[in-house]
């Protein structure tokens, strides 16, 4: 199986944080985020990663390069990561993981390993960590049935008809990345550079079956604000050591 990483953002909303490094490179507990899910990739198993870059490329090539020797990394590039988004980025991508298991992870999720093994051991063809709690305007939110399916993803949803967030670790098999591939193929043809990756799940809901895997006795954050790496600083890495 192999990993795909979006690691291109420039981060606004962390600045001054990220003004000389990009917030993978950002320490939590002694390590990198990227650190941590690294290590997260190993113990189930990986060895292959595909980063998409973007802001500050050099230093997270260099940072690999440097402290996994054992891995191999491929390495794709946003070059207009300042004015798209996910969607785009992880299209540059595709050629990595088309026709293959892979494991999808934002690159600002901190979480622990035991996260990632529920996921990758999964049943389903499609399984994506939904932490379930109330959400904002912010969060991507899953709505799923009672079987576990999810029926809609998105940020727009109307917190009121949602589990809970889809907190950016997922895992897909090989039949699955055939559509998934013309889902984001359609929204770059469509215009849609500030589109996120989730648009092109939540068009294939209705005929490609995705399911939610329940997380939330797992801690784990996606950083997005001052006050997110503060509250991964201060308390989700201590838990998730502990355990």
């Amino acid at each position: 199986m192999k990993a795909v990483i979006l690691v291109a953002g420039v981060s606004r909303r962390l600045y001054p944080l990220t003004e000389h490094r990009p917030k993978c490179l950002m320490e939590v507990g002694g390590r990198t985020i990227l650190d941590h899910q690294l290590a997260a990739l190993k113990a189930v198993g990986v060895r292959e990663v595909c980063l998409v870059l973007g802001y500050r490329r050099e230093q997270i090539m260099a940072h690999v390069q440097q402290h996994y020797p054992e891995l191999s990394f491929e390495f794709r590039v946003n070059h207009h990561f300042f004015e798209t988004n996910t969607a785009l980025s992880l299209l540059a991508a595709a050629d990595t993981f088309l026709d293959r298991d892979f494991i999808y992870l934002n690159g600002d999720v901190l979480f622990e390993p035991a996260l990632l093994a529920r996921v990758v051991a999964s049943p389903h063809r499609a399984a994506l960590a939904v932490e379930a709690k109330p959400c904002g305007d912010e969060e991507v939110k899953a709505v799923v049935d009672g079987s576990g399916r999810i029926s809609a993803l998105a940020k727009t949803l109307d917190p009121a008809t949602a589990l809970g967030e889809f907190i950016g670790v997922a895992r897909f098999n090989a039949p699955f990345t055939a559509w998934f591939y013309k889902a984001l193929e359609a929204i770059k043809h469509e215009g849609l550079r500030n589109a996120y990756f989730e648009a092109a799940l939540d068009r294939m809901a209705p005929d490609h079956a995705m399911h939610a895997v329940d997380v939330t006795d797992l801690p784990c954050i996606e950083i997005d604000f001052p006050e997110d790496y503060e509250a991964a600083c201060a308390q989700v890495v201590t838990r998730f050591q502990r355990a």
